[in-house]
């Protein structure tokens, strides 16, 4: 199939522009007024200026607002904050740890809530299960590591093979290597100068005397200073944990005041919206936090397990290390893998441990995270990749090893909570794993940027999802509305706007062989209004057997707007797809002929144009011309169409329809062909 090219300055004729009338200036270009009504000359697509001329310069766009004090206000208060939690982590340290750990407990209270407990009861019934499930977690680890501090004078034979052999293979050759480059350094290189000879007698006295040494030796610790020095690594958590438990406590208590507070500070005057703001948000963490924690014990308790089985000394030391460290994004699980791979390397001649090791956490891994984690909390954590990494750097950095670990659900918050407020949203679309633009603004953007593989690699990817009517309509159409304000601003030069028809033809005749069955089968095709509808392939055996074979019998018209040529191309390869024979022409030869091509013999008429929303001048003449030339066919105008029930209308003949989406308009062509038929 043909379709139309859009149109180029140079194969313009004089006579085309002169024929609109009264408007027409001297050098035969058009200047009919526009339609806002400001008396301004309307000015063609293809003759937006250049931005480097003149009139370039004059239609020029410039950002909206230089930096305000509200954006300094902004800034400065970002540094603030940032400032306060680095100075401040003595105190939010335990803070967010009480939070977190009452979103982990809040599923527990309500359980214990449902069976007719006390609140107070059953918040210290789950704060005293949480406290005696780690006390014996850290008891079984202390005991594997005194187990396996006793052992290593077992393994201390085979460690130091190991370590010979590993120093033989690589420090030894380096060595070796070394040793003979020196040697052939020496080769090349001159004798160095005898040293001078040593001063004896009377010079030999009167050298300086060499200081003598002294040596500071510190008192014996007392038994005081000896349990001050064991217990002072023991005290510092042992504090933060009780502070954490006693917050912790005071919030699960206080969760509606608590609640009640926060919609009056974030949101009083809309209530419903805070509130199923701050639900939603509490749901959210507490079951992604649970679920979390369930695969990262289940992991550790699995790794325990197997790795006894095939022998490596302290596998629940191992174990519960891994659930704690896949708490840090990527990198977590790997170093707990490597510690575990070493120490079955070392205490064993052979590797076959070791390789079995590593195996094993790659499996495990392997398992959880592409099948446990994506059936609990779905495929996606709501953090992009890179946001991930960014996060463990910047809470690392603030807070340590601890913010280590706690950067991703510390992140996830945040991520969470821009999604309500406004002013925190720009931090939902840097750190979210939702796409930054949508389908339409993605492929407008590969447009601008002279990448058209892009866009039709984004199409390939949409097919698979949607039909290519449905992809016609919310990818291909919206863009070019997005591109069509950009050529009514005046930002798009002539070039670019030729580009941009040409490489969407392109992609239109690249689409030509799209299979769309799997999704008629699926049945995802559905109208405007949701209800189920019968796709552009799916017309009626009767409705086809009516349809004329003659393509002059519907004629497709587009606008003049920079894109409607693009716009007609698709309908007619809807048209062709849904077997309607079709005829495209351009808007310049309907015009400069007073409806050419539009004779008795034409049924039904197609006229496709995006500016058939605002319903402008130009295209009600448009439409009366036809109506002049063929009286009795039928007469369609798309898309995005206003009804006559909305506002000001295209024509009030009742012959002309209004398709407000591809599949009506499609539709309505094939309906009007077969009336005419008939």
């Amino acid at each position: 199939m043909n379709y139309p090219q859009p149109p180029d300055a140079s194969s313009r004729r004089p006579s085309d522009s002169a024929s609109d009338g009264p408007h027409a200036g001297s050098d035969g270009a058009s200047e009919r007024l526009s339609d806002d009504g400001s008396g301004r000359p309307y000015v063609m697509p293809w003759q937006v200026p250049h931005p480097g001329s003149a009139a370039g310069r004059r239609n020029r766009v410039f950002p909206p607002s230089t930096p305000t004090i509200h954006t300094l206000a902004s800034v400065i208060t970002g540094v603030a904050v940032v400032c306060a939690l680095y100075f401040g982590r003595a105190v939010l340290i335990p803070i967010t740890l009480s939070v977190l750990l009452s979103f982990l407990l809040a599923p527990l209270v309500n359980t214990l809530r449902r069976v007719r407990l006390p609140e107070f009861l059953s918040i210290l019934i789950a704060v005293l299960a949480t406290v005696l499930a780690l006390a014996g977690v850290s008891a079984l680890i202390g005991a594997q590591i005194v187990q396996l501090a006793a052992d290593l004078p077992q393994y201390q034979e085979e460690i130091e093979q190991k370590v010979q052999t590993v120093q033989e293979k690589t420090v030894g050759r380096a060595d070796s290597l070394m040793t003979r480059a020196a040697v052939a350094l020496q080769r090349v290189t001159p004798t160095p100068p005898p040293a001078p000879p040593q001063p004896r007698g009377r010079a030999a006295r009167n050298q300086p005397q060499q200081p003598m040494p002294v040596e500071v030796h510190t008192p014996a610790p007392t038994p005081l200073q000896l349990a001050q020095r064991a217990f002072s690594p023991v005290i510092a958590p042992l504090e933060t944990g009780f502070i954490v438990l006693v917050v912790t406590i005071f919030i699960l208590l206080q969760r509606e005041d608590l609640r009640d507070r926060l919609i009056s500070v974030f949101g009083s005057d809309d209530l419903h919206r805070t509130t199923t703001a701050i639900n939603d948000a509490s749901e959210r963490l507490s079951r992604y936090f649970v679920a979390q924690l369930g695969v990262n014990v289940s992991v550790g308790a699995v790794l325990a397990i197997g790795l006894a089985g095939i022998g490596v000394p302290g596998a629940l030391l191992f174990g519960a290390l891994a659930a704690l460290l896949r708490f840090v994004p990527y990198i977590g699980i790997w170093i707990a893998a490597v510690l575990a791979t070493l120490l079955a390397a070392a205490i064993q001649p052979q590797w076959t441990m070791a390789v079995w090791t590593l195996i094993f956490f790659i499996v495990v891994d392997v398992v959880a995270g592409q099948f446990a984690e994506p059936m609990l909390y779905g495929r996606r954590s709501g953090l992009s990749p890179l946001a991930v990494v960014v996060a463990a750097i910047f809470w690392s950095w603030l807070w340590g090893p601890i913010g280590l670990v706690l950067s991703t659900p510390l992140t996830l918050c945040i991520v969470t909570l821009g999604r309500y407020v406004d002013r925190l949203n720009f931090l939902t679309i840097l750190l979210g794993d939702q796409p930054a633009l949508t389908p339409a603004q993605t492929c407008y953007q590969r447009l601008l940027a002279d990448d058209p593989h892009e866009a039709l690699l984004q199409a390939d990817r949409l097919l698979n999802e949607m039909p290519l009517i449905d992809y016609y309509e919310q990818v291909v159409f919206e863009g070019l509305r997005f591109a069509r304000n950009d050529v009514l601003r005046g930002v798009l030069p002539a070039e670019q706007i030729a580009r941009i028809n040409q490489a969407l033809l392109d992609i239109v005749e690249d689409l030509e062989s799209v299979d769309d069955s799997r999704h008629t089968r699926n049945g995802n095709g559905h109208g405007s209004n949701g209800a189920r509808k019968q796709d552009a392939t799916e017309l009626t055996p009767e409705l086809r057997a009516e349809i004329p074979d003659d393509g002059r019998a519907l004629l497709c018209v587009p606008g003049r707007g920079a894109f409607d040529d693009v716009a007609v191309a698709v309908v007619c390869q809807l048209l062709g797809r849904a077997k309607i024979p079709s005829t495209a022409t351009t808007y310049e030869e309907v015009r400069a002929t007073r409806a050419g091509m539009v004779d008795a013999q034409t049924a039904a008429i197609c006229v496709v144009s995006l500016d058939a929303a605002e319903s402008p001048p130009y295209l009600r003449n448009l439409v009366r011309r036809l109506r002049e030339r063929a009286p009795d066919a039928s007469i369609v105008v798309g898309v995005r169409a206003v009804r006559r029930d909305e506002g000001m209308s295209i024509a009030d003949d009742a012959r002309t329809q209004l398709a407000p989406t591809l599949r009506d308009l499609v539709d309505a062509c094939g309906v009007a062909l077969a009336q005419r038929q008939g």
